[in-house]
Order: C-alpha cells, then structure tokens, then sequence
C-alpha cells in the first residue's frame, strides 16, 4: 500500500521535470568568407540577419514563442531581425510586450516585412520595429480595439481603454519617427487626418482634426485636404504603395532578394521555423489535450494509491502533470509559483486522507490549490483587465473545472476498487466478506457492517500490509484499513487499537 511518502515523492518528480530544458535552435554561425566577399556592395560587409515569422494570431502563447526566438536570434549575434508578418492581431495587452520587446532592443535592427497582410495588433507591432517593408500589395492598418460584449456581438471598446491604446500608439510613432497622426488613426475611427505644408520651409505635416484646433500656430501652416485613408467612420487602412507615400512605412520591394538588397544582407537569409519542441508546446497548450491531462493525471494519481511502490498510475500522473507545467514553462503562462501552489494542494489533499480525520479545511484548501494552480498556469494575467481577458479566463476555469467533474465522474467508476486503495476506502460502505474456514465469533458485530465499525479501541490485530502510515491489518476474521500515530509498520506486526475517529482507526504497534 502506498502512503504520504510516495504522494511526496511524485510531487518531487513532478518539480524535477519541469527543470527538463527544450532542445534549442543551434547558434546561427557566420557565413563562409568566399559568399561574404562576393555579396560585398561597395565595400560595405552585408549584415547576418534572420527571419522570425510571426504568422498568426497574437496571444499570449504565440507571443511567448515570439519573444524565445527573438532571445535565440539576438544571442547568436545578427545584426538585423526580421519579422516576417502575417498577422490579423489579437490581444491587445500581449501585443504592448511585444511592441515593448523590439523596442527595447538595443542591439540589433528589427525590420517588420509584410508581404500580405498586417492588421489590427499585428499593425502595431510593426510600427514599433525600426523599418517597415512592404510588398506594394500588402495592407497595414485597422487597429481599432474592439471587445465581444453579452449579446456576442462585437464593438468598439469603451473610452477608457481607447485611450491607453492611442497614447501607446503616439509615443511608439514618435519613437520611431513615423507620422504620429496616421498612427492614432489605425486605432479611432471617429478622428480625421490631413496633410498640412508649413508656408515658409515647405516641410510636410498630418495633422488630425483634433491636434489643428489645438495648434497654437495655425497660421504658419497651409491646410490641404483630408487624407482618403484616414477619414471619418474608419480606420486608417493603406498598402504597401500607398503607406510608403504617407510616411508610414520605409519603402516597397518585390520579393526577397531585393529586401536583402536594400538591407545590405547576406543572402540566403535564414528562417528561424518552429521546432517540434514549439509545435508540441502549441499542442500541449490547447483546450483538448489540457483536459484530457488533467483528467488523466488525476485519475492514474488515485490509482496509483492502491499500489506499491511507484507504478503506472504515479508514472502516469507524473508525465502528465510534467507535461502540463512543462509546456506552460515554455509558454510564458507558468512559474515556479504555480508549480509550488500545486505541490502544496496534493500535499494538503494526501495529509486530509491519511493523516487527519474526516475531510475539512485540509481537503478542500488541497482542492482548491490544486485547481486554482492549474488556472494560473494557463494564464500570463490571472486579474482580467478587459473583456478580452475575462473572456479567455472563463475558458481557462472551464476546461480546469470541467476536467475536474470528468475526473470525479471517472472515480465513480473506479469506486468499485476503492477498497484497495487505502485512505479512499472510508468513502464507500462496501461490506467485509469473512475468510473461508476461520470460526466466526458470535459475539462479534454483524458481518455486514464495514471493518472500522466492528473494531473496538483495544483490539488487535495483524498487519497485512506496509502501514505507511495508512494500510490494512487483519482482526478476528475481518479486515480493517487503519493508520498509525505516523510510524512505519511491516507486514506481519502485532498493533493494537488505541482510537477510533468516526471511519479513522489508529493503531500502535504492539512492543
């Protein structure tokens, strides 16, 4: 039988696992001095770079993927980073960090290339990259927050966090020296943006209609017309010809070899693709398989209750869970927090069912730990700040919780084993059956009743299995699951009773 001690050391297993590292990209090396010599345009070295495609929705899996490539790309020394951008955006707090993240960097040059499309949040990660290139074609622009409200329909988010938004986006544009006005336009459709030329050095400014009333000196500028992009009742939405005659972007090129061109790069330029590490992280972080390990890790931990040693359930449970924090370790959602949280819910749920009687503030606090750990780890921001957050929150506590009720429906099945496991036993009433041969003794309780009703204080009895400290001992022609004061028994020990708590029966060994 299996105890505290073996619930202790799956635990530790579990902790362990997580230390497992991910296999990692090898170092981009430099490239052979002959192809360096011939691509020299005049007697400029062209720069190392890599590609990093960012070719889906932004959120906060993604992003984490995003932002381990761009660490790997920037520590094996390039001097140009470029996002190869296909994107239709998504959250908005997720997409700051990585505007954050390419701002900050100081050590490389970061290109955002779109060769279709780069919308909503995926338009504003580009405008925090050093350079935007695009192919004429390409689109950029409509970055409007929007936010799913209680009927399903979407709309415009409230005033509050449309602020946020357009002030991040001013101070990125002037970061980067783009049009500040068309920049706030991508994000409020209620504003409009012209062109305006300074009467006297000819220089050219988009003002939007807000900025012009507050300008102090108006006269000094000649309003030209409103920009057709950037009208009332729109977001400002332009592609690659167009954005590049508005400032917007740097320049169009028609494919590759010409970007590598106007970059001065070394050709080919290589693409930093996804490992089977991050396909298997993206895999272990879905909705289904989550559920299915949690189902299945709880399930083979109960199992593993009623065997000795460390079997297929702990080794089940085990890889489970491992997998669990392991791809959330990798996804950016989990830390050393979450993992403590859950050791701690398994040790509280272990010591409710071997050590303390009945099933209070140790079982339940357990339970809670376990699955609140479990939500937090699917989360980079457990306190929802929008109803975007709020939204993939309820799905998170749903898959957890509906896990757990599949997990309990799973042990109803199981509970016709629960007398094998010990601990659980005292959960069901499942009658003792006498031994075949051995005398019964007429004064005893009726056999019917269940083994911890029929055992008085003082009794004793034989162990017939490791007590450690919960087990099972022999009384009379009946057995008994019991646990001891904490000591260790072997099998085959004399051990009196010396208390009974409701279903909890405690023996000592007999000296």
């Amino acid at each position: 039988m299996r105890g505290l001690p073996t619930l202790i050391s799956i635990c530790i297993a579990a902790i362990l696992l997580t230390l497992m590292p991910a296999p990692t990209q090898a170092p981009l090396g430099p490239a052979e001095q002959d192809g360096v010599d011939k691509a020299r345009v005049g007697n400029v070295t062209p720069r190392r770079a890599v590609i990093i495609p960012l070719q889906e929705m932004i959120h906060p899996l993604s992003a984490a993927l995003l932002e381990r490539k761009f660490r790997e790309a920037v520590d094996s020394g390039v001097e140009v980073v470029i996002f190869d951008i296909h994107s239709p955006g998504g959250f908005t707090q997720v997409t700051f960090e990585l505007m954050d993240m390419v701002l900050d960097a100081k050590d490389v040059e970061t290109v955002a290339f779109i060769e279709k499309d780069a919308i909503s949040g995926a338009a504003l990660f580009a405008l925090a990259c050093d350079k935007i290139i695009m192919l004429p074609d390409s689109r950029i622009g409509d970055a409007g927050e929007i936010v799913m409200g209680a009927d399903g329909a979407y709309r415009y988010t409230e005033a509050k966090s449309r602020s946020v938004l357009a002030q991040k986006v001013r101070d990125t544009a002037a970061a980067t020296g783009r049009p500040i006005a068309l920049a706030e336009k991508m994000t409020d459709k209620d504003m409009i943006v012209f062109k305006a030329t300074h009467k006297e050095d000819g220089t050219v400014r988009y003002f939007s209609d807000k900025e012009w009333i507050a300008l102090e000196d108006q006269d000094a500028w000649q309003k030209g017309t409103p920009v057709r992009e950037a009208g009332k009742e729109m977001f400002f939405t332009a592609n690659g010809r167009r954005a590049a005659e508005l400032g917007m972007i740097d320049q169009t090129v028609s494919n590759r070899s010409e970007l590598a061109s106007v970059l001065n790069l070394e050709e080919p330029i290589p693409t930093m693709e996804r490992t089977w590490v991050d396909t298997l992280v993206l895999v272990l972080n879905s909705g289904v398989v989550t559920f299915l390990l949690i189902v299945i890790g709880l399930t083979a931990l109960v199992i593993e209750l009623g065997a000795p040693g460390l079997g297929i359930g702990g080794l089940t449970s085990l890889l489970c869970f491992g997998l669990f924090f392991w791809s959330r370790f990798l996804g950016g959602t989990a830390g050393w927090l979450e993992v403590t949280l859950f050791v701690i819910g398994l040790l509280f749920i272990g010591a409710e069912i071997f050590v303390i009687p009945g099933f209070g503030v140790a079982g339940v606090s357990g339970i809670t730990l376990t699955l609140g750990s479990l939500v937090m780890a699917s989360r980079r921001v457990f306190v929802p700040q929008n109803g975007e957050d709020l939204m993939a929150l309820g799905m998170d506590v749903l898959t957890v919780f509906g896990a757990f009720f599949a997990f309990l429906v799973a042990l109803l099945f199981l509970s016709q084993y629960l007398s094998e496991i010990p601990g659980l036993s005292r959960l069901t009433l499942k009658p003792t059956v006498a031994l075949e041969g051995m005398a019964a003794n007429p004064h005893a309780p009726p056999a019917s009743l269940p083994g911890w009703q029929r055992v008085e204080v003082g009794s004793v009895g034989e162990a017939l299995s490791p007590l450690r400290p919960g087990g099972r001992i022999m009384v009379d022609d009946f057995t008994v699951d019991v646990v001891t004061e904490g000591d260790f028994v072997d099998p085959g020990t004399q051990v009196r009773v010396i208390g009974k708590q409701g279903a909890r029966v405690v023996v000592r060994p007999i000296a």
